[in-house]
């Protein structure tokens, strides 16, 4: 019987013959870079039945590509079995990629230009043009290509939108309009052009559903000196919900107007000649940058990086103080759920990883103010936890049991704040690499949160502290330290980043940012720890100015799988103030049964 991934692979090759291609290249996200795409954009996955969130595939006649990175290895292996994929691994020595591989294989390459961004297409041209300097090759752009093999293909998703105060968030749509238009006057363009849904979001202080576990609104946001344009219309408008009509009317009333999704061309068509855009190249859609090159003409686009992204990734003090509140109301979810956990499996109960990340996201769900999970929870004990990007399966998955490390990284969306947390715990015994692993990666969360730099630095500057323990052992991670949080809004957000790979942006006052240095051990098991630091001053002298981080995660760190020789004294002060820190914050909101077990849990560790 044929894989019905092959049978797809083989719809798509048929379209490819009929019309003379050579390679067809399909992405992953959607037609605003999204890195969680709705239904309607998880091309590879209808094609591959990979589900991680970062792959990208390639298409020939004789061959079938996915390349993704080393968080999916594992699990990509197990997803392509039996399908014919191949796996191309990126981000490891020797790697060819996506772009070159195709140069070296085809001369007229097909694409979706509405889910390939404008660098990710340049990337390819410019790797054909390298590869074929004595031939001539071709890009087809075909827009919604899967639309003629994709037979029950999901529609454009459309869910109610709601608007947050000032209070909620710390500034007024008018006020980020300004600081849009102050961008335009000072570059010299007439508009901006935002197409990355978080950024809409965040300057129009509106949040929706459109995309699970992200609040967005599929839409695109032209800012001019005097407009702003929302183009988030879907069907039929008077029909609409009663929240999305208080909205929208809030919206107008502010001076924006609101039109369809799929209004911009026609809009751009009624532009004056020699009106200039600026558009982000990292996340507008090769399709739509297209359009408007041909109808304003090239000298009159200019594609860059979205200032809005730097804007919303420095926290205001509302939000900060909110964000603060936010931890610790899911600490005290956190830590009811990991109570709940270790009494059920010491008991005897039988208790899968489908069941307990179905229990922890019932505890997040009693806090008022959830609106869900900010992803899907990875729940994984033992051999699973070596996949850092696990999928958990409501049926079939493992059965917790009492020994090993059993690993939870979740996180939830709330009104005040979005939320993200790994913590890694003994379920009983564990062996002693178990406990040597869990304390490498330990020392290596705790070393950052420690760290002091001066300002100016970038998170690529301090990665290796998260690493040093673990590189010390000859032991490493394939993944970055650290991404950026959002405010009610993506839980993975830039400019900012810790990780090896050459990031310029320096980190800064009021960026929240993940700290998740981790180990996995193929078939074995999996370690990660994960808090999250808010960048704050630390102070100034005669060298400059100085930046630390404050540890905003409110849960207890388990000590009792830690090998107490492997920490220093300072990294032992640093675990014992903020295991204290925690029970001060929590006990008394906390059941007393659960307060008394988080007593013995946050005991100070002695070396």
């Amino acid at each position: 019987m044929e894989n019905i991934h092959s049978a797809r692979i083989q719809a798509v090759r048929r379209m490819m013959e009929r019309n003379g291609w050579d390679a067809v290249v399909v992405s992953g996200s959607d037609p605003h870079g999204s890195e969680y795409p709705a239904p309607r954009w998880k091309q590879v996955e209808w094609l591959s039945g990979f589900t991680g969130e970062a792959g990208d595939m390639v298409i020939t006649m004789d061959h079938a590509g996915l390349w993704t990175d080393s968080r999916y290895f594992i699990q990509a292996a197990s997803q392509l079995e039996g399908s014919g994929i191949a796996l191309h691994k990126t981000r490891v020595p020797g790697a060819v990629s996506l772009s070159d591989w195709v140069a070296a294989h085809a001369d007229t390459v097909a694409l979706d230009g509405l889910s390939q961004s404008i660098a990710q297409v340049r990337g390819i041209r410019e790797a054909l043009a390298l590869s074929h300097q004595e031939r001539d090759f071709r890009i087809v752009d075909v827009p919604d290509m899967l639309d003629r093999v994709w037979e029950d293909r999901p529609w454009i998703p459309h869910s109610p939108v709601i608007t947050l105060d000032v209070q909620d968030v710390g500034e007024s749509r008018l006020g980020k309009l300004v600081r849009l238009r102050k961008f335009l006057m000072a570059e010299g363009y007439d508009a901006i052009l935002l197409s990355a849904l978080d950024d809409i979001a965040w300057v129009l202080n509106v949040r929706g559903s459109d995309i699970e576990y992200n609040p967005v609104v599929m839409s695109y946001l032209l800012v001019t000196l005097d407009d702003a344009v929302w183009f988030a219309g879907k069907g039929n408008i008077a029909a609409m919900d009663a929240d999305t009509e208080d909205s929208f009317n809030e919206l107008r009333a502010d001076g924006v107007e609101i039109t369809d999704y799929d209004g911009l061309a026609v809009y751009i068509g009624g532009r004056e000649e020699g009106f200039s855009v600026y558009v982000d190249a990292g996340a507008l859609n090769y399709s739509t940058y297209t359009m408007l090159v041909n109808v304003l003409g090239k000298g009159c686009v200019t594609a860059g990086s979205s200032p809005v992204s730097l804007y919303k990734s420095v926290k205001n003090d509302v939000e900060i103080a909110n964000l603060r509140d936010a931890y610790i109301e899911d600490g005290l979810a956190l830590e009811q759920f990991l109570y709940w956990l270790e009494k059920a499996v010491g008991a005897g109960e039988e208790v899968s990883e489908w069941d307990a990340s179905v229990k922890l996201t019932w505890f997040r769900s009693r806090i008022p103010g959830y609106r869900g999970d900010s992803f899907a929870n990875i729940s994984a004990y033992g051999p699973n936890a070596a996949l850092p990007h696990y999928t958990t399966s409501p049926s079939g998955s493992s059965v917790i049991r009492p020994e090993g490390l059993y690993l939870t990284d979740s996180g939830g969306q709330y009104i005040f704040g979005t939320t993200d947390i790994t913590r890694t715990v003994p379920m009983g015994e564990c062996t002693p690499l178990e406990k040597e692993d869990y304390t490498l990666v330990l020392k290596g969360m705790i070393s950052l949160a420690m760290a002091v730099f001066p300002e100016g630095t970038a998170g690529c500057q301090i990665d290796v502290l998260a690493r040093n323990a673990l590189w010390g052992s000859k032991r490493n991670y394939g993944h970055g330290t650290g991404h950026g949080v959002g405010f009610y809004l993506c839980v993975h957000e830039g400019p900012q980043d810790i990780r090896q790979n050459f990031n310029p942006q320096p980190l800064l006052p009021g960026m929240v940012t993940s700290d998740e240095p981790g180990i996995y051990r193929e078939g074995m098991h999996g370690v990660r720890h994960e808090n999250i630091l808010l960048c704050r001053r630390a102070g100034t002298n005669e060298f400059g100015v100085w930046l630390g981080f404050e540890t905003l995660t409110c849960c207890h760190i388990d000590t009792s799988a830690i090998v107490p020789e492997l920490l220093s004294s300072e990294e032992a002060e640093w675990l014992n103030r903020y295991n204290s820190s925690v029970y001060e914050r929590l006990s008394a909101r906390l059941p007393v049964e659960v307060a008394a077990w988080l007593k013995e849990k946050t005991e100070p560790v002695r070396l």
